[in-house]
């Protein structure tokens, strides 16, 4: 499973950069002149200031003249840009890349690499190594008297070289790991619209149990009324074909409203009841039974405990998730154990399938994953039901076991808890 082009962010947050910024633009202007009026250094601290006082202006043109909270990239990276030149102005004036404060010239390539598009954070990064390349060879002396001190070339050259080394890694660390955050995100955000359309579904489904439930006294009512006008009525020829047509659409109301219901073959009773382990199982496996053409052999010789536990949506998800990707790979056989003691209580999900591919088992829990190996390429279902599944059941107290089994050859999934963890689920 693959993560689609737009999975990805590419603007920034107005707030937090303008208010950075500022933070920014405020040191800028106490470094400056604590410098130039605390220590008695001598540089041109006048134009210093008024590059900040620059940069202070682009930042409350920023903040007013574009209303949305969300700058999209080319507004970034016009901003990015100029807060990369007006620093490399402030270095110039203050002996470049040898000025201690040289650092900060990466930070804004670093701080774009977590939420701009990557051709965007190339573009910064060219630009902010072309400016300590320009900054190394042409800049004003240090601050007198720094500018008595003489350094090696040595070390002279080996600054700029430390900041580009620092800038690549720093970039390609935040773009692997902001990516790795994104997708985990989106997987994320995919869970709640699941749980969210599952709770849609139980809210109708118990809104239209209870109007059935409801509409059943009067609808009974009708139908006696109905029997009694067709007896006093039977012999009346114009009236009896009404009267029979009244009846049967009383009857098939009835059949119509039944269907409404959750459990429909257990009239009037809609509304879920705590169940065991096995069933809950159970009520899981025969809704793929319907559609499938596998065999499932559910084991239950090692349940001992038969205490009930709450129906819940995302644990019936999770549970479904798992059951549904056995029956997707399963070559035949579905093998399902149940087993329980007095401390624990598991489910275990077998298939006579292929397994999991040798090269994505150590990463089988994240979301968009998707094997290398040739054969495997087109198989999907590895990566975001798996997460969903995983993190559902794990929410709700579970601890799972995910490899492929000694003995059917398959994938096998081990859902465990503690028994005082299941009877608490709420």
């Amino acid at each position: 499973m693959e993560v689609s082009s737009n999975s990805k962010s590419t603007y920034l947050n107005k707030i937090t950069y303008v208010n950075l910024r500022w933070i920014g633009v405020i040191g800028q202007f106490i470094t400056i002149n604590a410098v130039a009026f605390l220590f008695k250094f001598e540089f041109n601290f006048l134009l210093a200031n008024i590059i900040v006082f620059l940069g202070a202006l682009s930042n409350i043109f920023l903040f007013y003249f574009f209303k949305k909270n969300q700058l999209h990239e080319k507004i970034s990276l016009t901003f990015l840009t100029l807060d990369i030149i007006q620093l490399s102005f402030l270095l110039y004036l203050t002996g470049g890349t040898i000025n201690p404060f040289s650092i900060f010239l990466i930070i804004p390539s670093i701080f774009a690499s977590n939420s701009l598009s990557i051709r965007t954070n190339i573009l910064l990064i060219i630009l902010t190594i072309s400016s300590i390349i320009l900054l190394t060879f042409y800049h004003q002396e240090l601050p007198s008297p720094l500018n008595e001190y003489i350094f090696s070339n040595y070390y002279y050259y080996s600054v700029p070289l430390a900041l580009i080394i620092a800038l690549i890694f720093l970039n390609f660390f935040a773009l692997t790991f902001g990516n790795e955050s994104k997708v985990r995100k989106d997987a994320l955000d995919k869970i709640q619209e699941v749980i969210s359309k599952e709770n849609e579904l139980v809210s109708l489904g118990g809104q239209a149990a209870a109007a059935a439930h409801s509409l059943g006294t009067p609808l009974s009512t009708i139908k006696i009324i109905s029997q009694d006008l067709y007896d006093n009525f039977k012999n009346n020829k114009e009236l009896k074909k009404d009267v029979e047509l009244l009846l049967s659409q009383v009857d098939r109301c009835n059949i119509i409203l039944k269907k409404l219901s959750l459990n429909p073959v257990v009239e009037d009773d809609f509304i879920d009841k705590d169940i065991t382990l096995e069933n809950y199982v159970k009520e899981i496996v025969n809704s793929f039974e319907e559609i499938s053409d596998k065999n499932f052999i559910i084991n239950t010789e090692q349940n001992y405990n038969s205490f009930e536990i709450s129906k819940l949506i995302e644990v019936v998800y999770g549970i479904r998730n798992f059951i549904g990707n056995a029956n997707k790979f399963a070559k035949k056989n579905i093998y399902i154990s149940i087993t329980s003691d007095s401390e624990n209580s598991s489910i275990s999900v077998e298939d006579d399938g292929s397994g999991f591919p040798k090269d994505i088992l150590t990463k089988i829990g994240d979301p968009y994953i998707k094997s290398l190996q040739s054969k495997n390429k087109s198989r999907a279902g590895l990566g975001l039901g798996i997460f969903i599944g995983k993190t559902l059941l794990e929410k709700n107290k579970a601890k799972l076991l995910i490899r492929n089994s000694e003995t059917r050859g398959g994938a096998e999934i081990k859902i465990e808890w503690s028994n005082k963890d299941l009877i608490s689920l709420q």
